[in-house]
């Protein structure tokens, strides 16, 4: 098995890079400085012509898009246990998953890159402010998650051990602290990020994408 994954640091691709180190995956990976629009060269186009990370390359085949990558991981390493195999349990997962793909994480775009959806300066000042709100209550529901979790016996988002859903809450949680949202306004989300932060496997990812989690200024 030759694995090679394209990742940008703080960026969604945190959430394969992590699966990878807990699953002891050897795997050859590569940063892409997004800063430099090296995702824009004719290298990386060729690669994934959306220029967008994460990339995974498994032999002669290439991944794209984290929720396919996510699903891919937890096919090769069935051992790691990443997906529940129980059918409701597997739904709630997907469930978690999508919402944090397709609900959470564009609103943050439209804060963090508000240039991609109008041209007009003060249309982006809009989006930036409307959607930080937007993205404040999104934090609030998923802190609600953890609480359940909790609640129910569960130190983990997605079954027993630490898991995608968890990367993928970290990294959430970490965009809200770009976009001005004090983390200690979320305290159970935030105790429980650091928690995440702490397991060996985050904690090699975080070290190798020279992360900080908190980079709220007030």
């Amino acid at each position: 098995m030759s694995l090679k994954l394209y990742y940008a640091s703080g960026a969604c691709s945190f959430v394969p890079h992590a699966m990878l180190e807990a699953a002891g995956a050897t795997f050859e990976p590569v940063r892409v400085k997004l800063h430099q629009d090296e995702q824009r060269s004719a290298q990386y186009l060729a690669l994934n012509p959306r220029g967008q990370v994460p990339v995974l390359v498994d032999g002669a085949q290439t991944i794209t898009q984290v929720m396919a990558i996510v699903f891919h991981i937890d096919i090769l390493f069935p051992e790691s246990q990443f997906i529940p195999k129980e059918p409701l349990a597997r739904a709630r997962f997907i469930e978690t998953l999508a919402w944090m793909n397709n609900t959470a994480h564009p609103t943050f775009t439209h804060i963090f890159m508000p240039f991609h959806f109008t041209d007009d300066a003060q249309a982006q000042a809009a989006l930036k402010r409307f959607n930080t709100e937007v993205y404040r209550r999104l934090l609030g529901e998923l802190q609600g998650m953890v609480s359940r979790a909790h609640a129910s016996g569960r130190d983990w988002l997605g079954g027993v051990h630490f898991g995608p859903l968890d990367a993928y809450a970290l990294t959430l949680l970490r965009w809200g602290t770009l976009a001005g949202i004090n983390p200690e306004s979320l305290p159970e989300l935030w105790a429980y990020v650091q928690r995440v932060a702490q397991v060996p496997a985050a904690a090699r990812a975080i070290e190798r994408e020279r992360l900080r989690l908190n980079m709220y200024s007030g």
